[in-house]
């Protein structure tokens, strides 16, 4: 297993190779979601992938994983107890995604290196981070009505690393930021299309179901 200094040391080489520009296909054809569960009564974690069609967010394709929480919680280094299981689903696809959108943060971490860019980076595929709560930053609170938008500025610099928003009127907003080969105000686009009815994301709402079933599952079938 990684030790905190080595995974660190990942991260501070790892995002040098981030690009916050767009480089997305003409035409986006299938987002995904990513989300992984973990189980309250052992070690054991779910990760799943959903992919999306775009323009009806029907589901095209589902894939998910179970496995052991392979590194410990450590504030700042969420991705390396998430990227395994996710890597393993995405091994089971048999499409792939223009886009990912991970229930979590890009850019708007301490080192500049949350799980939307390790996936990214690792997967040289465009990403996104959509947070429900802020890792790190400070910022203004967006106008209340849905589509109001405020920057997220690092604590440490004042770096614009995210923007703060409102998917939804009088609803606590979200946190965007930018994962892989996305500029940021192409991801705040996204995340407001992906929230036509919720809060959430669709691709989130979804990932998350998938993940949740795929634990139970698991659970039911080792017990």
């Amino acid at each position: 297993m990684l030790t905190e200094q080595e995974a660190i040391s990942i991260q501070e080489t790892l995002k040098q190779q981030v690009i916050t520009s767009d480089h997305l296909p003409a035409t986006i054809k299938l987002i995904a979601g990513v989300d992984v569960e973990y189980d309250k009564d052992s070690d054991t974690i779910a990760g799943a992938i959903v992919l999306l069609d775009y323009h009806t967010l029907e589901t095209v394709e589902v894939a998910t994983h179970c496995m052991q929480v392979p590194f410990p919680y450590i504030p700042g280094l969420f991705s390396f107890r998430e990227m395994p299981v996710l890597l393993e689903a995405w091994k089971k696809l048999t499409t792939f995604p223009d886009l990912i959108v991970c229930d979590g943060h890009g850019i708007a971490h301490p080192r500049r290196f949350g799980l939307a860019c390790h996936l990214g980076v690792t997967l040289d595929k465009p990403a996104l981070g959509c947070g429900k709560t802020r890792l790190f930053g400070h910022f203004e609170a967006p106008l209340e009505e849905r589509g109001g938008i405020s920057p997220l500025w690092a604590d440490d610099n004042n770096e614009h690393i995210g923007n703060v928003l409102r998917t939804q009127t009088g609803i606590n907003p979200v946190f965007v930021s930018v994962g892989h080969k996305i500029s940021l105000t192409t991801a705040s686009d996204i995340v407001l299309k992906m929230c036509a009815e919720f809060r959430l994301p669709e691709t989130t709402r979804k990932a998350d179901q998938y993940a949740r079933e795929a634990l139970l599952n698991y659970k039911n079938l080792n017990e």
